[in-house]
């Protein structure tokens, strides 16, 4: 299979140089052993914990695993077995070669947990999402190819004719050797059906009430529920920005979907019709528009500073990018290819609201799915999704 590069490399091979481990996280099937294998096979040796013979040789005999095993070293799936980061702060700790061991984990709330409290100092922190926009071949790099059939590197580099299947398959593995392995959950079927109405509600608020009524489970269940997908790059849970910008403020996050693909099969959309005019168009061009601006971040190895805008009295703007503290670029995303000055509306407000606030607010940003780029106001530009990217 042709290898696809992947924009996250440079800051791989930089981390490597400069920690003594490295963690690259992320959900199942997002390419870490193929990114891995192809930038490091001729400096490291790779192990996979999803070797049942491997894994039980980690769990019962670590010292062992490590002789057999030696530096430097990728393991593959370290989630399964989080014992073995102790011994590897022991021996990183001895040791002050960079590099020795690189580490990649689908569970990311698990690994993360372990990886803060065992190698706080030592690890560089590292997450491969699915493919950008800009990344797989040439004729995969449209909205509607990646928003009907997703951006994980299987699909995009391989011709899957049934990719709703695919969808489904990596579901049922996902809860099966992740939610099951990791939290016992006791209700499947019900967090199961609970990512359908997520998808149905994607690009809105998070209502754990409304969620919680539909399932009939409490509130407390669904909390956690969505800390499991968040945490296992399924869902993106957007935060409300409300430093210094008025009182009454929406608390309340929005969900949305790491892989828009994801949410349009969950909701039945199956044709370029239903995607660019369905109920749920605006939503899922949303989406994607959000996914791909996380995606540029992680891949310079940072936390996305996103953020949306919304209060009580109706300004709400989709989303707030954080670029330092205090320093906002606020974006209005809509599905057309004919930008209109009532689209940023909100923007215009949000600039008036911030007159007496220390805030400096960023000429905003328009984003469509337009050709080009042209000015809308004095105080905001409007862009094609490609155009916007190569200005963050």
């Amino acid at each position: 299979m042709k290898y696809y590069s992947r924009d996250i490399e440079a800051v791989l091979l930089k981390a490597v140089k400069q920690f003594r481990v490295v963690s690259l996280s992320g959900a199942r099937q997002t390419g870490k052993s193929t990114l891995l294998r192809h930038c490091l096979s001729d400096t490291h040796q790779f192990v996979s914990l999803d070797d049942p013979r491997i894994l039980k040789l980690a769990q019962n005999d670590p010292e062992f695993f490590f002789e057999e095993y030696s530096a430097p070293l990728i393991i593959d799936e370290i989630q399964y077995a989080p014992e073995l980061l102790k011994y590897i702060k022991l021996r990183v700790d001895k040791n002050s070669e960079r590099g020795q061991y690189v580490l990649t984990g689908s569970q990311q709330f698990t690994l993360m947990k372990g990886l803060q409290e065992t190698l706080a100092g030592r690890v560089a922190l590292l997450t491969l999402t699915p493919m950008s926009i800009n990344e797989g071949p040439q004729k995969t790099r449209k909205y509607e190819y990646r928003a009907l059939r997703g951006s994980y590197p299987e699909i995009v580099t391989v011709e899957i004719d049934d990719f709703q299947r695919w969808f489904m398959s990596y579901l049922a593995t996902y809860i099966g050797k992740d939610v099951q392995v990791h939290y016992k959950l006791e209700k499947t079927a019900l967090f199961r059906d609970m990512l359908f109405l997520l998808a149905a509600r994607v690009g809105q608020i998070l209502n754990y009430h409304a969620l919680a009524t539909d399932l009939g489970v409490s509130v407390v269940a669904i909390k956690s529920w969505i800390k499991i997908l968040e945490a296992a790059g399924i869902i993106y849970v957007l935060r409300p920005y409300h430093t210094n910008l008025g009182s009454r403020i929406t608390k309340s996050p929005k969900i949305y979907f790491m892989d828009t693909g994801f949410a349009a099969v969950l909701t039945g959309i199956k044709t370029k019709d239903a995607l660019f005019h369905g109920a749920l168009s605006g939503n899922l061009f949303e989406n994607f528009v959000l996914q791909e601006i996380i995606k540029v971040y992680e891949n310079r190895g940072m936390v996305p500073p996103l953020y949306y805008y919304r209060t009580n009295n109706g300004i709400e703007v989709d989303i707030l990018i954080e670029e330092k503290f205090g320093e906002i670029l606020p974006c209005e995303v809509k599905l057309t290819k004919t930008p209109k000055s009532s689209m940023i509306h909100n923007i215009e407000r949000l600039y008036r609201l911030n007159k007496k606030k220390n805030l400096k607010i960023l000429k905003g940003a328009l984003i469509t799915n337009q050709n080009g780029q042209s000015a809308m106001s004095r105080e905001v530009k409007s862009y094609s999704l490609n155009g916007f990217l190569d200005t963050i």
